[in-house]
């Protein structure tokens, strides 16, 4: 417990079981809806936007939100002119993104400040990053209560989600909005390059284990909570970095499941 009598640890703890909550809630949308690598475009938006706050003398956090919404409504709007080329929209924004950020962050003259943003800085949280962290779970946590049956439809099939009444533009412009302020907000704190992995790794492994949309998403937030809290102890005793620690727990963790359900798959297929 020592950890624990250090007020950035507390923090640092307060806000990863916060984005393990929130987190793999739009992870799970995310990737039945095979836009498995939409964290990975926004993060790297988010990137030129933290490079452009910094240019203006502006919050990085709010200038990789609005990058990131920007981002996010890009992709919506040329995945719905290439509906059966989901992740051609992904591609483009993603190009997009690394581009600015690469121009961007060249005009920079705090370039501590933008590297921080690579690959997190979790023990280093303010007062007021904390808050903005716990103001955003809130309203992911609200939207996916209220959202919930919307939110399966459209994970599922959207065309039949659709016709069945359900409003996808609006919700599926509330989500967009979520998931831009969730990754702009993470990347400050896990790390632009470790956000998408957090976003899919719990999902990937509950979905090994899960047999409906309801245990997988339970199961996702349960390994969530498990990378981050596992990651950040064995990060603060073995002096690592917490954003890839918790990411390479993800691994481990995933590589284990499969080699496990490979073992028992083999030795029922012996028995039949």
């Amino acid at each position: 417990m020592e950890m624990f009598e250090y007020a950035f640890m507390q923090r640092a703890f307060i806000v990863g079981v916060l984005l393990a909550l929130i987190i793999p809630l739009i992870g799970v949308t995310v990737v039945l809806r095979r836009l498995s690598m939409l964290g990975d475009a926004l993060s790297h938006t988010s990137l030129a936007g933290v490079a452009a706050g910094l240019l203006l003398n502006v919050n990085p956090v709010f200038g990789a939100s609005v990058f990131c919404v920007g981002a996010a409504f890009g992709i919506e709007g040329i995945r719905r002119r290439f509906p059966r080329y989901a992740e051609l929209s992904i591609s483009v924004m993603l190009s997009a993104g690394v581009g600015l950020a690469g121009v961007l962050s060249g005009f920079t003259k705090n370039a501590a400040n933008f590297n921080s943003f690579l690959f997190g800085s979790i023990v280093a949280i303010s007062d007021a990053e904390l808050y903005s962290v716990a103001a955003v779970s809130l309203l992911v946590l609200l939207a996916s209560v209220l959202l919930y049956k919307e939110l399966f439809s459209i994970a599922l099939d959207e065309r039949a989600a659709r016709l069945s009444g359900v409003p996808v533009n609006v919700v599926s412009t509330i989500f967009t909005m979520l998931t831009a302020v969730t990754v702009a907000i993470a990347a400050r704190t896990v790390g632009a390059l470790i956000v998408s992995s957090m976003m899919v790794l719990p999902v990937a492994c509950a979905m090994q284990l899960a047999r409906s949309y309801r245990s997988t998403v339970w199961a996702s937030i349960g390994f969530a909570e498990l990378f981050t809290i596992s990651g950040l102890v064995i990060a603060y005793y073995g002096g690592l970095k917490p954003g890839g620690t918790i990411v390479l727990m993800g691994v481990v963790c995933l590589i284990g499941i499969l080699i496990v359900k490979s073992a028992v798959e083999r030795r029922q297929a012996k028995k039949a």
